[in-house]
């Protein structure tokens, strides 16, 4: 069992006191920085002081006070900005249960979550009123009131906010990416929050006047929800935040804002990292100084060592260290953060023998062995135990043995929404030969602790049992990435299908948008990919499947996700390149 110290004590219950504690110390200091790119192209700045933001929660949370019973539903739908920070804590000082939603493009999604979740306000602004409202009534399954959040920026507080809600009570309900399942949303409580909160703060460093957070991830998103949020709420430390699509378009823009902001903290999946080191000019790179960030957090996936390696080459000129990268681990179940590396030292990283692994063991590769699998580590938890278990005895498992992860702590969430039998699965486990009265939170993680720290392997559901023998789909996927230079970096899937005589591997590509459907020859592709893969791995892949860019399905983060690809290929919606 790997353990950490508790969090440091928080200054209050809730987020909302929090930002009340904040705005009496610390009034005039700004607290929140949205950076517009539509308006110019270095991004217009708005801002909010600490008494301000308290002020615009305080006076919409009135009107929902007014509008809704505690522990109401409230969606919010709206664009990343300001309007979004003021309503998701309004929310909470309302004592409603929030639900960070999106604005309604991915129409199938939004309409699912909103008839699970059953909300009986929605929040967006002004200027996505309209959208929001024809949604909703095109959809039929929202709630009749709908407020802009915006259009109450002066209003006098009507109603007051009696309500003063407990650590036990639930706060919102993040909704998990899958595009694949039912919408599932984990109920977390105010508790749940402060605790997440508290363990972010600690393990980066986020402090007043010392760091700040900026970020670009979606709020609807728990890393982006909390890091952006409500770690600086808890810690009292400035945020700046920008749009999704402004960092998509120009990632210099990202690095830009880190370089303004003393003692940057932000995070980013690791596709991040090398999309941004592959879009960068030597141009943007000439005054660009980010020798005072203080970390770089990388998670939400596997981290893989060869993008952090292209990262801190193109960016060393500019002054980053590679300390300041930190390698974490976490999931929506236990609000995000579950592990995180030691500041200090680049994160460890670690060359196992492929076949004792995919054998659920974790011995060092001889050093001339091409094809060591390269895990990173993922360091020690963050305020939480964190057990390694075989699934099936539900036993601990000993240092060196794959097996689950497990994971108890304040952070954990309580269930997931209106789903008793799946949260009790998930929520509720029990160790065995440990105390009845601690119940587990499942990860559907595969792991090993090796010399005191965690590395992630791949997910229990994502594994490819071909003749006996496990293959982790990730390791199968940066194969196949090699072995073409027309294959788009981070848009491949490895997965399993059912075959005669058991499970079939096969492997699903994009090709770069760079390249000419007439230019490209998928025969050659293809071949590469099979003679690669059979080559380091012992297994052919049964079908490679190429694919024009954007053809893979994704989650609402971005990420291609593996069992959307195995569903597509099985219902045979897949549109390969030169299919007839």
């Amino acid at each position: 069992m790997l353990t950490s110290s508790d969090p440091t004590p928080s200054p209050a219950d809730t987020l909302p006191e929090a930002l009340a504690c904040w705005a009496r110390r610390r009034g005039d200091r700004t607290a929140l920085t949205y950076l517009d790119h539509r308006v110019t192209p270095l991004g217009a700045a708005a801002t909010l002081t600490w008494r301000e933001l308290d002020e615009r929660v305080t006076t919409v949370a009135s009107v929902l006070y007014g509008m809704s019973s505690p522990g109401d539903r409230a969606a919010i739908l709206m664009a990343q900005g300001i309007e979004y920070v003021v309503a998701f804590l309004a929310c909470l000082r309302a004592g409603l249960v929030a639900v960070p939603l999106f604005e309604p493009t991915m129409a199938a999604r939004l309409g699912s979550v909103l008839a699970d979740a059953r909300p009986s306000l929605v929040l967006t602004t002004r200027d996505r009123f309209r959208a929001v409202r024809t949604f909703l009534d095109r959809d039929g399954r929202g709630p009749r009131q709908v407020i802009a959040v915006d259009g109450l920026a002066g209003a006098p507080v009507r109603h007051g906010v009696p309500v003063l809600p407990g650590r036990d009570d639930p706060a919102y309900l993040q909704y998990t990416s899958g595009s694949t399942q039912s919408p599932s949303g984990v109920v977390l409580t105010h508790g749940n929050v402060m605790a997440s909160a508290a363990q972010a703060a600690r393990a980066y460093g986020a402090e007043p006047d010392r760091a700040m957070a900026v970020s670009w991830l979606p709020l609807f998103h728990d890393m982006g929800l909390v890091l952006a949020v409500a770690a600086p709420v808890y810690a009292g430390m400035a945020a700046v935040l920008m749009d999704p699509m402004a960092f998509l378009e120009k990632p210099v823009r990202w690095l830009h804002a880190l370089a303004a902001s003393p003692g940057a903290i932000s995070a980013a999946p690791s596709f991040a990292y090398g999309y941004t080191a592959s879009r960068i000019s030597p141009a943007d790179k000439a005054s660009l100084d980010l020798g005072g960030v203080r970390a770089l957090i990388n998670g939400s996936e596997p981290v893989r060592a060869e993008v952090m390696d292209r990262f801190h080459d193109v960016f060393a000129e500019c002054g980053l260290k590679p300390e300041t990268h930190r390698s974490s681990y976490g999931l929506a179940e236990a609000t995000v953060l579950v592990s995180v590396t030691a500041p200090g030292a680049p994160p460890r990283r670690v060359r196992f023998d492929r076949a004792r692994l995919g054998a659920g063991e974790a011995v060092l590769a001889d050093a001339d062995d091409p094809r060591a699998s390269m895990l990173v580590s993922i360091g020690r938890p963050a305020g939480q135990e964190v057990v390694v278990v075989d699934p099936v005895r539900r036993t601990e498992v000993p240092p060196g043995k794959v097996g689950e992860l497990w994971v108890s702590g304040p952070n954990v969430g309580q269930c997931y929404w209106r789903q008793p039998v799946r949260s009790c699965h998930t929520f509720g486990a029990l160790l065995g030969g440990g105390p009845k009265s601690l119940r587990w939170l499942r990860t559907g993680d595969l792991g090993v602790r090796f010399d005191g720290e965690l590395y992630l392997t791949g997910r229990i559901k994502d594994l490819v049992i071909v003749d006996g023998r496990n293959h982790y789909p990730q390791d199968v996927e940066a194969t196949a990435e090699r072995a073409h230079p027309a294959i788009r970096p981070h848009a491949l899937a490895a997965f399993g299908v059912p075959g005669p005589d058991g499970e079939r591997m096969v492997v699903a590509v994009e090709h770069a948008r760079w390249v000419d459907d007439e230019w490209l020859d998928p025969g050659e592709l293809t071949g590469n990919v099979r003679v690669a893969v059979a080559r380091e791995h012992g297994v052919a892949p049964y079908e490679v499947v190429v694919l024009p860019p954007d053809g893979l399905p994704r989650t609402t983060s971005g990420k291609v996700t593996r069992a959307g690809c195995r569903a597509r290929y099985l219902a045979g919606t897949f549109s390969p390149v030169g299919a007839r």
